[in-house]
């Protein structure tokens, strides 16, 4: 008996698209395997085409000992039926099935024989990988890594719902051949997609489930929705038919969400790639097999999808289709329905007013444009189409459109007249005839590809669209004579196209023989021996060059060389949250020695963009040259964040961190993260903070928490606080003598209404930033809707993510929520807020002493705790109610005024014991102490005992 049977069959009736190269796949997968005891069972169908018997018998004869080839009974068409044949000839510990084209993983068989042997569980699943259609590359389902997160073995398959409520056990698991057979398990053999049952009737009848992270297979193909949607459907009603008879209705209701999002809306996502008659034959399909009412719980686009899938309603599904990838674009004209909600259209009332659309105004909204002709007229380009443009975006003005091509990839445009402008009550019909033959000349050579677009103006407001449209709508002989301006070698014929984005688009081609020869002859050129090595060589030269722009390059000439350089005295460097904006107390002291007429050459770093930095400072980009040259001679470094930390401190530079915050959460060295570290890790750090010759701390707190945590030493620290937190104090002082009113100009910058308060929402950060530096986008925990529906006539919401994350709002009412993220200094939003509403952020330790209500909404707190460590229990010492749920924190909001004063003394206390040198002069103190001659000279004389480590 072997350890592994892995059943892969081959010809059968309801198998897909399967071939001998498939089939070889699959079967050299079995015979990689690290576990040399597993075998390959081929089931061979009777119908097998000629070319996949050959390949299967030279496997067998290939490998006998590893390689079994399996007749079954010429009865046996169906794939099922051939899966079954397999079990029933496996004779291995365990059996695995797999469809042809499925690979193993080299150490698939061992991993799951492991797991298995160590669990002594019946079933034992793994990840597995599809095939995309995007150019055919690997990609794992999303929710997999939610399943598969840590491994682990569950006493029931109700204890791991995504393995039913996903098609999970589709591939890539294993079951103990013994509990196989004793629990009768078989595939149906009526059905098509069979494997999308048997997965969860085997999690349902054995016991013990392992989970291992482990990749077990890849290669597997992404079902045709579109051809096998009744297939899909009636596989889909047998899963949810079983999870009903095991009394699991919660978890039924979850498939059909996923079963829309999975299939469907994939479905849906093809239709403008799909011929106009399989596009209404689809829709058929669907009205006839989609019976089951559509899940309320999905997203609205996703609601709208199923809802005209299930009414066979094509045109609707492509246009639902143009909204999925472009959610902000108007696609349908909204109708009002009862409670003054926005539905999709009178066909299809399914509610989408979260999508906003109801706040966005003419020239502000991407509207569809549905290019419905794309044909040629007395030698022009005839094209008429649709813009969808609801009643509420309608001006008042007349309208004026005009058709544009522009260059892709480059600024030039042709523009030309459109004479038929209709408007229809909740769309916008015109039509336009191009002479794209006489007007459209374009150079030749890069500038091939032309995109239209159409522009609609009214009263002064412009309203651009890109023409959609499905890839069959120029499909034929829709072509025009072309001059280039390099002549007609260059090109000679225009041929409208739709992209790959659906939009319509010409292209300059070659259809006549010199134009054709021209081009072979190009491409001759450029691809013969010595082009290629040409190219290599330029290749090789921009590497070099990229080498030399890398940062790893500069920090070893900075460190090299550049630090040798004499300091420039009276030079500073200022740097705030590591360039991306001028804020925080590097800005306060900055500005503090401008009032005092200083003698300092101030330099500020700025990460991607150096828009609201100050005129009056010398501005250089983070790790240009020009920033490590400022660097290297300056005399002073300031910085709230940590400059890069390969970068080495000259000796004769003071080096002054004021810190971004008070510490709620493990920092430095006191973090499990580092702790788990190798010691070169810890030891860069060490350096990077051994630079510090003057940290800025605020409390005790501090000195207990950060300093320890970094390993400062005693006489590094500056108790002044922090120069931020003066125009807070300021703002307090002028508050309780003057109130509220006036509020800061910052109000009226962002048209916030005197009789509305507003709500400063300020989370954490909950990890790392996205690939290439850019900021990561993150769904917020706090639903900004549900605020603005709730309190957005008295409260206006300020949603200040942090600094390395982005956040995603959804459309509101006008003057309920504002994204202020990409505002320079959070002090100046502080002072603006009426009340903070936050986590785990430090802010609050910032704003408590305004000593304003403070709301802490933390409904991870216990597990935020245990993961990253804290300092102390947020419980005991918040200066503001904690809120475990949203309705618990809008409970809170509602009776706001009770809350303030049942937790004004914990916030009195909270500020004094986390600000207690926040007295309103820490600026001053630390230009004082840091930029004035005496503390220069005294802080020289530290740096000749041990600077420059």
């Amino acid at each position: 008996m072997t350890d592994f049977s892995c059943v892969i069959t081959a010809g059968g009736e309801n198998g897909g698209s399967e071939g001998p190269d498939a089939l070889r796949a699959s079967v050299t997968s079995v015979l990689g395997q690290s576990l040399r005891g597993s075998e390959a069972v081929v089931v061979l169908a009777a119908r097998a085409d000629a070319p996949t018997r050959t390949a299967a018998r030279a496997l067998a004869d290939s490998s006998p000992g590893r390689v079994r080839l399996i007749h079954p009974d010429p009865a046996a068409r169906t794939t099922g039926a051939l899966r079954n044949a397999g079990l029933d000839a496996a004779t291995g510990r365990y059996v695995l099935v797999l469809t042809p084209g499925e690979r193993l993983h080299r150490h698939a068989c061992r991993n799951l024989w492991q797991a298995g042997e160590r669990s002594r569980a019946d079933l034992v699943a793994g990840r597995w990988s599809r095939t995309t259609e995007e150019g055919g590359k690997e990609q794992e389902p999303p929710w997999q890594a939610e399943l598969y997160a840590r491994s682990r073995t569950v006493a029931r398959f109700a204890d791991a719902p995504g393995l039913v409520v996903r098609d999970a056990l589709v591939t890539g698991f294993c079951l103990r051949r013994e509990a196989a057979r004793r629990h009768g398990l078989r595939y149906e053999e009526d059905l098509a997609h069979g494997e999308i049952l048997f997965g969860p009737l085997a999690a349902a009848a054995v016991g013990r489930i392992t989970l291992v992270r482990r990749l077990i297979v890849t290669g597997r193909a992404v079902p045709d929705g579109a051809r096998d949607l009744a297939a899909l459907v009636e596989a889909h009603s047998r899963v949810a038919a079983t999870l009903d008879a095991h009394g699991l209705p919660e978890l039924r209701e979850e498939r059909e969400r996923a079963f829309v999002r999975d299939h469907l809306v994939p479905l849906a996502r093809s239709f403008p790639r799909l011929p106009a008659g399989r596009r209404t034959r689809v829709a058929a399909t669907a009205a006839r097999v989609l019976t089951a009412p559509v899940p309320q719980e999905l997203p609205p686009l996703e609601r709208v999808v199923a809802t005209l899938l299930a009414r066979g309603d094509a045109e609707g599904v492509l246009t639902a289709a143009y909204a999925l990838s472009r959610p902000a674009t108007v696609c349908a004209p909204g109708v009002m329905g009862e409670g003054g909600r926005v539905e999709w259209d009178d066909r299809c009332p399914v509610d989408i007013t979260e999508l906003g659309h109801q706040y966005r105004q003419f020239g502000g909204a991407r509207l569809m444009n549905r290019l419905t002709r794309c044909t040629a007229e007395e030698g022009r380009l005839l094209l008429e189409g649709r813009l969808v443009l609801p009643p509420h975006l309608t001006p008042d003005a007349p309208f004026a459109a005009t058709l544009e091509f522009r260059a892709r990839g480059g600024a030039r445009a042709v523009a030309f007249p459109v004479d038929d402008v209709r408007h229809d009550g909740n769309g916008v019909t015109w039509g336009a005839r191009a002479d794209v033959s006489r007007l459209l000349r374009p150079l030749g050579v890069r500038d091939t590809a032309w995109d239209a677009r159409l522009i609609l103006e009214a009263g002064g407001v412009r309203s651009v669209s890109d023409l959609f449209g499905p890839q069959d709508l120029v499909e034929g002989a829709v072509r025009f004579a072309a001059r280039p301006r390099l002549g007609q070698l260059a090109g000679d014929t225009w041929e409208p196209y739709i992209t790959l984005k659906d939009h319509l688009a010409l292209r300059l081609t070659a259809r006549r023989r010199p134009a054709r020869t021209t081009r072979r002859l190009v491409r001759y050129a450029t691809h013969f021996r010595p082009a290629r090595k040409a190219k290599l060589l330029a290749r090789a030269l921009r590497k070099r060059l990229d080498r030399y722009r890398s940062r790893s390059f500069k920090a070893t000439t900075y460190n090299t060389w550049l630090t040798r350089l004499p300091v420039r005295r009276g030079s500073v460097v200022f740097e705030s949250h590591m360039g991306r904006c001028y804020g925080d107390s590097p800005r306060a002291l900055h500005e503090e020695i401008r009032r005092q007429g200083l003698k300092l050459r101030a330099t500020w770093s700025y990460d991607t963009s150096p828009a609201g930095f100050p005129d009056d400072a010398r501005l250089v980009r983070r790790w240009s040259w020009r920033y490590l040259w400022a660097l290297a001679r300056a005399e002073f470094w300031v910085d709230n964040q940590g400059f890069p930390q390969h970068l080495r401190k000259p000796a004769r530079t003071t080096y002054l961190q004021t810190w971004h915050g008070s510490a709620y959460k493990r920092m430095g060295f006191d973090e499990t993260r580092v702790r788990l570290q190798n010691a070169p890790q810890r030891e860069r750090l060490q350096q990077a903070v051994h630079r510090f010759d003057h940290f800025l701390v605020r409390s005790e707190h501090d000195v207990a928490t950060l300093a320890r945590a970094y390993r400062l030493p005693e006489d590094r620290l500056l108790r002044t606080g922090y120069p931020r937190n003066d125009a807070l104090i300021a703002e307090r002082t002028r508050t309780e003598t003057e109130g509220r009113l006036p509020r800061p100009p910052l109000a009226g910058v962002l048209g916030i209404d005197d009789h509305k308060k507003v709500v400063l929402y300020a989370p954490t950060f909950r990890g790392g930033p996205a690939a290439g530096g850019k900021q990561a986008r993150r769904r917020l925990l706090l639903d900004v809707r549900e605020f603005a529906e709730r309190f957005g006539d008295t409260y206006t919401l300020l949603v200040r993510a942090h600094y390395l994350e982005a956040a995603r709002l959804p459309l509101c009412p006008p003057g309920t929520v504002i994204d202020v993220s990409r505002h320079h200094d959070v002090s100046e939003l502080l002072a603006l807020a009426d009340v903070l509403v936050t986590d785990y952020s430090s802010i609050m330790f910032d704003f408590a002493l305004l000593d304003r209500p403070v709301l802490l909404y933390a409904p991870d707190l216990d597990t935020y705790a245990a993961e990253r460590g804290s300092y102390f229990d947020l419980r005991e010492k918040a200066p503001g109610p904690v809120t475990a749920t949203q309705e618990e924190l809008f409970a809170q909001l509602a009776e706001l005024k009770k809350s303030d004063i049942r937790h004004a003394s914990h916030r009195a206390a909270f500020a004094a014991e986390f600000g207690a040198y926040d007295r309103g002069d820490a600026a001053r103190q630390v230009v004082a102490a840091v930029f004035s001659g005496q503390g220069a000279s005294r802080i020289t004389d530290h740096h000749d005992r041990g600077a420059g480590r």
